[in-house]
Order: C-alpha cells, then structure tokens, then sequence
C-alpha cells in the first residue's frame, strides 16, 4: 500500500512513556521505517534528550528525501532546439512522494527567466536511485546569451518550488543552480 499512499502512524503512549519503561527506541523507529513511514504522530510531547539523536536520524529517512548525485547537459544550445539533459537522483527516504509534483528546469539571466516543466512523474521515484534522462527544449524566442541552469521540483497547484532537495546551494527563490548554458541565435 506505501507505493500508492502514505503511511501515518501514531504512538502508542508516548515517547517518555517509552523511555521509562526501558524500550529499544532505534527497534521501534526501525519498524516504522521498514513500514515505509511517512508521517507520526507522537501526541505532541517532549522527546527524551537522550534519544534526540535517534529521532534526528529518523526524521531524515521517513518519507521522501530527494538527493540530486549528478547533472550532465550541452553548454551550448540553440534558442528553440532540446539539450539533452540527464540527471541522477537518489530517493534517500523509505517512501515515494504522493502528489503529482512538477521536476523543473530554469533558464535564468538578470533580464530573462524562463522554466521549463518536465513530464516526469516523481511519485515513481521510489527509495532508491532515479535517472531523468530527456531533450529539454529551449523557447525559440530566448534571446542568446548566458544563462544559469537551475533546478527546482514545484508544487503542482501553485507552481513554485515546493520540495526542499537533500543539497546545498538552495537559493532564497527555492531554485537550486546547476550550471551555465550558453543560448545562441534559433534558425
């Protein structure tokens, strides 16, 4: 069922209750994990100090974690015509995401910005590795020039940048740049 929904699990007492009776905190959070959690509820108490560590780690493996290893494109491209673009992901969490998120690409100079949206679909992307390997195609009518590569996965109603991407480099805007890609004059 967690390939096509999101398990949410909520604690039995509560994690102090837990700690007092001398439970294995990392068995009970790896039981969660192999049930490919993606939300708890722990009814809104204190953690013990002494297991912060433990619920830190979990918190990073439980539902998606999206890690982009490598990207590879043309420099050079003509105004209208594909670069082709591959990247390879890492879902480092133990579930998929759930909504129809938007994988994207931005061609970004000081006077001109342009996103382009692909068709993949993330909710495939389960734990695991994850390759987008497709011609991304450049609008006919950006002018030439110098331009930031950036990627971004948006949310699928309001079209912004979304998810935060387990990397460094997040911009103040949610985009995440690549790289530079020159666009010459279209035919």
């Amino acid at each position: 069922m967690w390939r096509a929904a999101p398990v949410s699990l909520e604690a039995c007492w509560v994690p102090e209750s837990w700690h007092q009776f001398g439970w294995d905190v990392k068995s009970i959070l790896n039981v969660a994990l192999s049930w490919h959690v993606s939300t708890v509820n722990v009814k809104s108490t204190a953690l013990p100090r002494e297991w912060k560590s433990e619920f830190d780690d979990f918190q990073r493996k439980m539902g998606y974690r999206f890690v982009l290893r490598r990207g590879e494109w043309q420099t050079q491209v003509r105004a209208g015509e594909a670069t082709h673009l591959k990247t390879w992901w890492v879902n480092e969490g133990v579930a998929p995401i759930y909504r129809p998120f938007v994988l994207a690409f931005r061609v970004s100079s000081s006077d001109h910005s342009v996103v382009i949206r692909t068709d993949a679909d993330l909710r495939k992307w389960l734990p695991g590795d994850a390759v987008f390997d497709d011609p991304v195609f450049v609008p006919g009518d950006l002018p030439a020039g110098d331009y930031q590569l950036s990627v971004a996965i948006l949310d699928p109603i309001t079209l912004q940048p979304g998810v935060k991407l387990a990397i460094e480099g997040r911009g103040e805007d949610g985009w995440y740049p690549l790289g530079k890609i020159s666009v010459s004059p279209g035919l």
